[in-house]
């Protein structure tokens, strides 16, 4: 797949907001045995959502931007389906999520990053920060951040 078969936006309809959701739940939830509904928050109505489509519309990525305060926005949630990834998809969405930050006066990003994909985020741009939480006590987390 091109690049120019990446279609990224933020999801409008309720169609458009169930294909985002379950493949947040399908790639980061299911595969630990969580919960349907494990991959939503109470904070889901104050952010910036983002999906990946081709061309058919079908969904292969996601990602979510929270604003933990004017200056500091965070990328949560971001996932992109394995067979779709090293196609740029995940930089698309980065890439998308950093200018909605910018235009929305964010300073920084910080992000907590699974121990896999931390060099992915580092091409992005960002640094470790520090070793943070164990998800589930099998998934190490690593705080990354990237001035804007």
């Amino acid at each position: 797949m091109n690049s120019s078969s990446i279609f990224i936006f933020e999801p409008q309809t309720p169609q458009e907001f169930e294909a985002y959701y379950l493949l947040r739940y399908e790639i980061l939830r299911k595969p630990w045995n969580q919960p349907l509904g494990s991959e939503k928050d109470d904070m889901e109505n104050h952010c910036i959502h983002a999906i990946a489509v081709n061309e058919n519309k079908d969904a292969f990525g996601v990602c979510r931007l929270q604003f933990n305060s004017p200056e500091e926005a965070q990328l949560r949630y971001m996932a992109v389906q394995d067979k779709m990834q090293g196609n740029g998809v995940g930089k698309k969405l980065v890439g998308f999520m950093e200018n909605k930050a910018k235009l929305a006066g964010a300073k920084r990003i910080i992000l907590q990053s699974r121990s896999s994909a931390v060099g992915f985020y580092k091409k992005c741009g960002y640094s470790v920060v520090e070793k943070s939480y164990l998800m589930w006590g099998e998934i190490q987390h690593y705080l990354m951040i990237k001035q804007l």
